[in-house]
């Protein structure tokens, strides 16, 4: 699972996230850091209103919680949501003889790699960099 600064990073550069059931968040809040909630259409669903997207609470699971606002969710996406993000700019995952994970992009004649620890801090490396690139081409 990727950091919650990673996450933030993420939606700072404009990651948007559209919740379904199986995806994992982290409530932004210094209150509850390290907690983390999974969308399931049992307990925690995602509610869409004119005004927003709510997470509403189920059930008994999270008793202490009714809704928050997704805008107060952090997404923490998984490795294959991660490798989604990436659409055709992704070549591999691979690792080194040290064990750290290499995700390989392209991108026109240009290749890239990012390198971390789990292979999922290394996918959203690459999709800060690919966020990046869209950004400048879009300023261009």
């Amino acid at each position: 699972m990727i950091s919650t600064e990673l996450a933030r990073e993420l939606r700072g550069k404009g990651l948007v996230w559209h919740p379904v059931s199986g995806d994992v968040f982290a409530i932004d809040s210094s209150e509850l850091e390290g907690d983390t909630f999974t969308v399931s259409d049992m307990t925690i669903e995602a509610h869409e209103f004119d005004t927003g997207t709510i997470l509403g609470f189920n059930g008994t699971t999270e008793w202490a919680l009714d809704s928050v606002a997704v805008e107060n969710a952090l997404w923490l996406p998984r490795e294959d949501q991660l490798r989604g993000l990436l659409g055709g700019t992704f070549v591999s995952l691979s690792t080194t003889d040290a064990g750290a994970f290499v995700v390989e992009t392209a991108h026109d004649e240009n290749t890239e790699r990012f390198e971390a620890s789990d292979a999922e801090t290394a996918y959203a490396r690459a999709v800060l960099a690919l966020i990046a690139r869209a950004t400048a081409d879009a300023a261009s």
